[in-house]
């Protein structure tokens, strides 16, 4: 089962830093999921909302928001795949539109071993599968609206909220050809529910409790 860290360790060290990545996978993590936003430069910059501390990312150039002690942390992209391309699984989540053409092109010169690339937006999705067809996506849903998509989509992942689990829904998916995973799962109970239906992979803040949890079940395997 693939264990991933949701923006990194996101329990124990500042979310989608290169600090929460190291950790998470120190915990033992596969891998980590990451949100990805644009700058007012055009550069890509890792960050989950699009304001922090009254400061809107798309207003400010990347140079700029280093230079504010909020985002001295902060990484792009290039960082991320060029650090852990190689090591880890890589979830990438894309958060706003106009961001696929430097993905694609990113995610194809790190030649990453194991990874993919989601959003909540179906029309980023579609537009990365038109810049390259062997770019590997996912769908997210945090809604059984959002769920519905999934069929509708040229995607290998389908990545349903943990909330929205049921054994009829995980066999469905299986039987269409689809990975699941499950987020963001914080409770070691809900992690053995998930697992007992056959997910492929869990996101959790909590990865030491997501490793202690699931690292068992995977030597028992």
């Amino acid at each position: 089962m693939l264990l991933l860290g949701h923006r990194g360790a996101r329990f124990y060290a500042p979310e989608n830093t290169l600090a929460a990545f190291d950790l998470a996978l120190e915990h033992g993590a596969h891998g980590f999921e990451f949100d990805v936003r644009r700058t007012r430069d055009g550069k890509t910059i890792l960050c989950h909302d699009r304001r922090v501390n009254r400061v809107t990312l798309r207003r400010h150039t990347l140079q700029q928001l280093q230079e504010n002690r909020g985002f001295r942390e902060a990484a792009g992209l290039e960082d991320a795949l060029e650090r852990y391309g190689r090591t880890a699984f890589l979830n990438i989540e894309v958060k706003v539109r106009g961001l696929e053409p430097l993905i694609a092109q990113a995610v194809r010169q790190a030649q990453l071993n194991r990874y993919f690339i989601s959003s909540f937006l179906p029309d980023v999705v579609y537009k990365l599968h038109q810049l390259d067809r062997t770019l590997v996506l996912g769908a997210l849903a945090k809604t059984r609206w959002q769920l519905r998509r999934w069929p509708l989509l040229p995607v290998t992942y389908v990545v349903p909220h943990y909330r929205l689990l049921s054994q009829e829904l995980v066999d469905a998916l299986h039987a269409a050809g689809k990975t699941v995973v499950t987020w963001t799962v914080n409770e070691r109970l809900h992690m053995l529910r998930a697992a007992g239906m056959g997910v492929d992979g869990i996101i959790s803040d909590d990865t030491r409790l997501l490793v202690e949890t699931m690292g068992p079940l995977k030597q028992a395997g």
